[in-house]
């Protein structure tokens, strides 16, 4: 919203500088964008008559003039401008004045002729971008005034960005009454006088879409002189609120829109058959707008019709067709309340966005049509002359918005603002917002005007309190708080810890969206059931992940096509499964994933270059495991799963609770994705993860140890780590390390059978193990092997 501050302060004008005025407002959540000067710099510049007008002797272009400007000698002038003329009041820069530009004026002779000033158009007093010939003041303007006086060009416009719930500031009337009430201010409102009907012309006005429109007024006026000029205080209001003036009709009704904040149109009355029609257009009627541009009608759009055809876009654009020309004679005014609702999006429809559907989107005052029509037909019979009918009206009160009513307590108002403002200052802001406002007991109850579309509630009420009080004058009160330490359990452990331990193995963390393509996400996990979004961002994130797997391996993907051979990424967050027993039938799981492709090492002439196998992940676990907890308590068993590969695959158990999975891409499901390079992958249930014993205490042995290494020979289907628990079970508190240092299979072990190395490191807190003892023990886990598996020691 733009507007001059000379015309605000015709409305409401307290004893406050312009830039305290703009701070006022600012402050008040309404903030000014900019403050412009609504002419160039200049002085001298005089208003003065032209009394004589002839051509020049030697220039048909040009014209020489005496110009009276209240000085004891009559100005001889050289103009070139067409609409220069005799009796005409004119700006005139008289020598030594000062133009925008610091452009100086001399006298000048101009093809032999001496010309004292120049007579000067709106362009050269910067108040417009170009001009077609010099101003033409009011004939009653004051002989040698300051032009700088009579104009009131000593004025800015200022530029307010108003949020979409103040609609009722878009108007003269809406911020003069921010203004008065920050102030306590009583506003000057412009007296509009209803207009006696000197003929009779009713208006028929059919409601065909009472929701969309539950409010129309009509006025005919007869005899209007459109090619009249605006008088120039109506263009000047125009200018400084950034609107151009077009024809007295038009300039009008803008004048009105900018006023009282009702957008308003006029139509040609010869061009209307059989009265008015507001109603939903037909899907693909056509309409030509003002503009000229044709446009298809969506049966959603609400069009101002006759009864043959559609006039207007409503509340957005006029029709060519039914539009006010020169030749226009009689006109129809329009003023009408159109649901926001409603409107909300239409103009966009179209590619428009107009002043009209700006205010009538977020809402405009339903009680205030027939004030507007008045204030507009007032305005046009002293422009345009004409005579004016009566008002006929259309209304369907239970589509009007309700008055409703807000209850405010004192207390809650204190104890949000945490301070306590006296009741009647508050009953006054109140009242100056143009609540209707009775005081109870408790607080306040206060009926909302129509205009404010934004109060609904309580807390509404305390804002507007609190931004007329001025937050600034809300005391600042620092909190005042316990400082108390949280508990933090020692047997569980921070994500940011697991985090650090992966990147300490040479990991990188990725983020990935939780919504992932259905088909990435089919491939990986077997068609398994998933939530999928009814208003997807896109159709390949259309599904909630069932794991971090299809956004790892997507950024694998992304990486690998870039030439990045070598990658070790990891992920946290949330997976999503449908669960009829869980809230809202989704269970939401935080988990830890990891990916591994390319080499094991980056190149160097000292290292073998080799690619990452399943071990090398199977390491990198292992070593997060044992950072988080005793190693020993973790599980891996051989388990198939719908995305990874059945024989480099296993599951993960902490004392016989699931915890996650590891192993390779299966090469079908690569192939599905776009997977190239061989990738392995691990996921992690984090509240598994991150639980772990508290440890305990124990005492370091100061005597030696002792290791034993025996190479059993199996049976290839027995699983090494089967062994190794077993030895476990029977080493007992001696046993202090459990360490497999080769595998064998070939000459000198049947085909059938392999051979494990296996370091037994022995030791004892209390004293030196003897060879009998440490015997005993390997006698012991020899032959609970060979009971168990059939193993043998291998010679």
């Amino acid at each position: 919203m733009k507007f001059s501050e000379s015309w605000l302060r015709e409305w409401v004008n307290p004893n406050v500088s312009q830039q305290e005025l703009v701070e006022q407002i600012t402050m008040a959540g309404l903030e000014v964008d900019a403050v412009e000067p609504v002419a160039g710099e200049f002085s001298g510049v005089l208003v003065g008559h032209v009394v004589e007008c002839g051509p020049h002797p030697d220039a048909e272009k040009l014209q020489v003039t005496k110009i009276d400007v209240g000085q004891d000698e009559l100005l001889d002038i050289v103009c070139g401008a067409k609409n220069c003329r005799l009796g005409l009041k004119v700006a005139v820069a008289t020598i030594g004045a000062v133009l925008p530009g610091n452009f100086k004026i001399k006298k000048a002779k101009l093809r032999g002729v001496p010309s004292f000033g120049m007579l000067c158009s709106e362009a050269e007093l910067g108040l417009a971008e170009e001009a077609p010939g010099i101003i033409e003041l009011p004939a009653d303007a004051p002989i040698g005034q300051d032009i700088r006086q009579f104009l009131q060009l000593d004025d800015v416009s200022i530029e307010v960005d108003l949020t979409p719930n103040r609609a009722d500031c878009l108007s003269i009337q809406g911020l003069a009454r921010e203004v008065g009430v920050l102030n306590n201010h009583d506003l000057t409102p412009v007296v509009i006088s209803p207009v006696a009907a000197s003929i009779d012309a009713p208006v028929s006005i059919e409601l065909a879409a009472e929701q969309a429109c539950a409010k129309y007024a009509g006025r005919v006026i007869k005899g209007v002189d459109v090619a009249k000029a605006s008088p120039l205080w109506l263009v000047e209001k125009l200018r400084r609120s950034g609107i151009r003036s077009i024809d007295p009709i038009v300039d009008v009704t803008n004048l009105v829109m900018l006023e009282l904040g009702q957008p308003m149109h006029a139509f040609d009355l010869n061009k209307v058959e059989g009265g008015i029609v507001v109603r939903l257009a037909n899907d693909g009627e056509k309409l030509t707008l003002l503009d000229g541009q044709e446009v298809s009608l969506k049966a959603d759009t609400l069009v101002i019709a006759d009864k043959t055809k559609a006039l207007a876009l409503a509340g957005i654009f006029g029709g060519q067709d039914s539009g006010v020309t020169e030749s226009t004679q009689d006109i129809l005014l329009e003023s009408a309340f159109f649901a926001p609702d409603f409107m909300m999006g239409k103009a966009r429809q179209y590619g428009l966005h107009t002043d009209s559907s700006h205010r009538f989107e977020r809402g405009v005052d339903p009680s205030i049509q027939l004030q507007a029509i008045e204030r507009a037909t007032q305005l046009i019979l002293d422009i345009c002359g004409g005579q004016a009918a009566q008002v006929s009206t259309a209304e369907v009160a239970s589509a009007l918005p309700q008055a409703k009513s807000v209850t405010l307590r004192a207390a809650k108002l204190k104890s949000k603002l945490g301070i306590e403002i006296a009741a009647y200052a508050v009953t006054e802001m109140l009242n100056r917002l143009g609540l209707t406002v009775e005081t109870t007991e408790a607080g306040w109850n206060a009926v909302i005007p129509g205009y404010r579309f934004d109060i609904s509630i309580e807390e509404d009420l305390i804002e507007e309190v609190a931004r007329i009080y001025g937050y600034n004058n809300i005391p600042m009160q620092r909190p005042v708080a316990q400082l108390n330490m949280s508990a933090k359990p020692e047997a569980v452990k921070s994500l940011d810890f697991a985090k650090s331990c992966l990147v300490t193995l040479g990991y990188q963390e990725a983020i990935t969206y939780s919504f992932v393509d259905p088909k990435k996400q089919d491939a990986l996990h077997n068609n398994a059931e998933a939530l999928v979004l009814p208003h997807p961002i896109s159709a390949d994130m259309s599904a909630m992940r069932l794991s971090c797997l299809a956004g790892l391996l997507g950024a694998v993907i992304y990486n690998a096509n870039r030439q990045q051979s070598r990658l070790q990424l990891f992920e946290s967050g949330l997976i999503f499964t449908p669960d009829k027993d869980a809230e809202n039938g989704i269970r939401q799981t935080r988990v830890l994933a990891g990916a591994i492709t390319g080499l094991r090492h980056g190149e160097h002439w000292t290292l073998e270059k080799r690619p990452v196998d399943f071990f090398d992940i199977k390491g990198d676990v292992e070593a997060l495991l044992q950072q988080l907890d005793n190693k020993a308590e973790y599980e891996f068993k051989i388990e198939s799963h719908s995305a990874l590969h059945p024989g480099q695959s296993a599951a993960i158990y902490k004392n016989s609770q699931y915890l996650g999975f590891i192993g390779a891409v299966h090469p079908e499901v690569a192939k599905k994705i776009g997977l190239k390079p061989k990738t392995f992958v691990f996921e992690l249930l984090t509240d598994v993860l991150l639980t772990s014993q508290v440890p305990a205490a124990q005492a370091i042995s100061k005597f030696p140890s002792n290791r034993r290494d025996l190479a059993f020979v199996v049976d290839k289907s027995v699983q090494v780590g089967k062994v190794l628990n077993e030895i476990k079970k029977v080493g007992g508190n001696q046993l202090v390390e459990l360490n497999l240092f080769d595998v064998y299979q070939g000459e000198g072990i049947a085909a059938d059978k392999i051979s494990y190395a296996i370091a037994l490191t022995l030791q004892a807190v209390e004293k030196t193990l003897e060879e009998k003892e440490i015997s005993a023990i390997v006698d012991k886990v020899v032959e609970h092997l060979n009971t168990q598996f059939g193993a043998t020691l291998r010679d």
